[in-house]
């Protein structure tokens, strides 16, 4: 596939990292420096110049592009850009769109403009911070077929009662329908078998119905109600976007910010939630505004350092407190995420290259609408994707254990027509309607046909 970045920023250079192993990338910037350390380290073509000009998309070729992505600092110039993209006949755009003033006339920009998909960095990345607060023993949250089906990010910690229990034994132990379906090991990806055992500090994904998390979490000592108070610190639009979900969900927040004048604008935006002028570094702040009893507290300034450090804070003050940070740079999401510093980290950058090449991968398939839903794991290493069963799938009716799965796949759930949740054994069947749930370290998968060898 042609595929036409604009913009070399820090999500164009992710998504050109990502796509440019199986597709053919040209690069627009009007930087001469990024463009050349682009097409020095990946095998794209680059282009210096305004991405919202008709001459330099044509010198890009884009007439000759089945897609486009505006990812510039601007929004205007995204917008402008895959509108000069349409003009020259590429099918599909997408634009990086920030500003809230904008949110009102995305459904005109949609039919009107031709927009294939507008993303908000602040506000996908403030929806996945809500995400995780709806069930905070977990480190991420996942949802497939309309919320009916959970997969669940969690570390397994030292001393776990899981330490040294086979996957096989589980369901007998436990008694609660769980599937893990990934297991990320010292740099080690793997998607395991009944005979399997865990470890303390193993990384597993799990899936299940959203009352059988529960049950499994619970179990393991560490269920967390849905969080009720949250402290944020940082007035930030993730912090706009965040609150604004919260309270609708009769969420209590409290926002800590050091600049009188953001204090002020989001006291006025946001009159339910209570405003405070501090240092969200200052622990005895913290302690006065009643960490102990809050039981979440987000980190989201534009400093990851300041963020890891309020947090690690705030997890010291309140054990039981749900602690979540936004962190952008890599080698920082590395360190927490591998001492375990943090319950969980968000960045915007990668919740939006993530949803782009979501994007991508159902273009991919042949009918465009064969991949309903896809998440990727493991930074990557490994997808989950819902297929919608149809009447030609060859095996309807076919118990699973009778299926010859290519290797590196699992079958994660089944989402019965009439809502019920399955977690696969070697006797489930496929029926026509129902959703299935593939889990793969491969990323070419297209069609649920394909699962077979």
């Amino acid at each position: 596939m042609r595929i036409i970045i604009v913009g070399a920023g820090k999500v164009g250079l992710a998504l050109t990292q990502q796509l440019s192993v199986e597709h053919q990338v040209t690069v627009i910037d009007q930087n001469p420096q990024l463009i050349d350390n682009i097409i020095n380290i990946y095998d794209v073509m680059g282009v210096c110049g305004n991405g919202a000009s008709y001459e330099v998309q044509k010198e890009a070729e884009t007439d000759r592009a089945e897609l486009l992505i505006a990812t510039a600092s601007s929004d205007e110039i995204n917008i402008l850009a895959c509108l000069v993209a349409k003009k020259l006949g590429v099918k599909h755009t997408i634009a990086r769109i920030r500003n809230p003033e904008y949110e009102k006339q995305l459904r005109f920009m949609r039919e009107e403009l031709g927009l294939s998909m507008s993303i908000n960095p602040e506000k996908a990345a403030a929806r996945e911070i809500a995400r995780v607060l709806r069930f905070p023993a977990a480190m991420k949250l996942e949802s497939f077929s309309k919320g009916r089906l959970e997969l669940v990010e969690y570390r397994l910690p030292e001393k776990s009662v899981l330490d040294g229990m086979k996957l096989l034994d589980l369901y007998k132990n436990i008694r609660v329908r769980v599937l893990i379906c990934a297991v990320a090991r010292k740099g080690e990806t793997i998607i395991p078998s009944g005979d399997f055992t865990l470890h303390s500090g193993d990384k597993i994904y799990l899936t299940a119905a959203p009352d059988q998390l529960s049950q499994f979490f619970q179990y393991l000592g560490v269920f967390r109600n849905r969080a009720s108070s949250v402290m944020i610190v940082g007035a930030s639009k993730i912090c706009y976007y965040l609150a604004s979900e919260l309270l609708s969900m009769n969420m209590s927040v409290k926002i800590i910010d050091q600049s009188e004048q953001r204090c002020i604008q989001m006291s006025e935006r946001l009159p339910k939630a209570l405003v405070i002028v501090g240092d969200g570094t200052d622990s005895e702040l913290l302690h006065e505004e009643g960490i102990q009893q809050t039981d979440a507290f987000v980190a989201i300034t534009g400093i990851d350092e300041a963020n890891i450090l309020m947090s690690m804070s705030a997890a010291k003050q309140a054990g039981n407190c749900k602690v979540i940070a936004k962190i952008n740079r890599r080698s920082l999401v590395d360190l927490v995420s591998n001492e375990s510093m943090i319950d969980s980290v968000v960045s915007a950058r990668s919740v939006t290259t993530e949803l782009i090449i979501q994007y991508v991968r159902a273009m991919e398939s042949a009918s465009g609408a064969k991949i309903k839903t896809l998440h990727r794991l493991v930074d990557g290493a490994v997808e989950a994707l819902e297929f919608g069963v149809t009447a030609d799938v060859p095996f309807i009716g076919v118990p699973l254990k009778d299926l010859r799965l290519r290797s590196g796949i699992l079958l994660a759930g089944i989402v019965r027509r009439n809502g019920k949740i399955v977690i696969p054994s070697g006797s489930d069947v496929l029926n026509e309607k129902d959703d299935v749930i593939v889990v793969t370290t491969g990323t070419a998968l297209q069609d649920i046909r394909d699962i077979l060898q």
